[in-house]
């Protein structure tokens, strides 16, 4: 891979560790926060997701280095605040942004003949498309709702 190739995917990939730092603090946030007669079942979730972004992150992380870069310490947005429905709806829709945002950084890393970053991100994309999955459940919503 070309300097400039290695570079474009190494910021692709800070990008993706930024909203992964941000996923884990706004899970564990809502973990900590979740109050109300339906937040006992909810809070085992917010818990368990947050693990799984931090396997993210430390997959991305660990690949920028394995490039020769060195991971950002730039924290995509948290949101917090409101109620339980609120605090879903916020993580359904962090889940789905994810998905967009790595789904167009298969295509940059296919495009230039990064299998193994193409790989992680498509693991990645299948577990935060899970996530996105429970949260609709919980909602009560479809797919794209």
């Amino acid at each position: 891979m070309k300097p400039e190739e290695r570079q474009k995917i190494i910021g692709a990939l800070n990008e993706d560790v930024g909203l992964e730092l941000g996923a884990v603090i706004q899970y564990l946030w809502h973990h900590y926060m979740a109050e109300g007669m339906e937040s006992p079942a909810v809070i085992g979730l917010f818990e368990k997701l947050a693990r799984d972004e931090m396997k993210h992150l430390e997959g991305f992380a660990e690949r920028v280095v394995a490039l020769g870069g060195e991971p950002t310490t730039q924290i995509a947005p948290v949101k917090k605040g409101g109620d339980l429905k609120k605090m879903v709806r916020d993580d359904l829709e962090g889940e789905r942004n994810a998905i967009q945002v790595y789904k167009g950084h298969i295509r940059l890393a296919a495009e230039l003949g990064d299998t193994t970053t193409r790989l992680l991100l498509e693991e990645v994309v299948a577990t935060e498309e899970d996530h996105a999955g429970i949260w609709e459940t919980t909602l009560g919503i479809k797919p794209g709702e």
